[in-house]
């Protein structure tokens, strides 16, 4: 379920969702899984979301009523995921 910044949106419409994970993170997720932002306040992640209307023609902000699963991960990044350095010959 999904509460409304725009009272009545079009369910036709392109839509980006504002809410927070379980873990109380600022999210943006748009509907189809192209986009997501995480933000440390709420007024941020509506002030990015509303940036980002222009990337959405006809697009709508709503509210999200229940947690947002972040598509990224928050967990700190591990030594395997990292690029690897290499020392350069002197």
């Amino acid at each position: 379920m999904i509460a409304s910044l725009d009272p009545e949106p079009d369910p036709t419409r392109p839509v980006l969702k504002v809410g927070q994970d379980r873990a109380g993170h600022w999210l943006v997720q748009n509907d189809g899984g192209t986009l997501e932002g995480r933000f440390v306040s709420r007024t941020a992640a509506i002030g990015f979301a509303r940036g980002e209307l222009h990337a959405f023609p006809g697009g709508t902000i709503v509210m999200a009523a229940m947690p947002l699963v972040p598509t990224i991960s928050f967990a700190p990044v591990q030594p395997w995921e990292t690029a690897q350095h290499y020392r350069r010959a002197a």
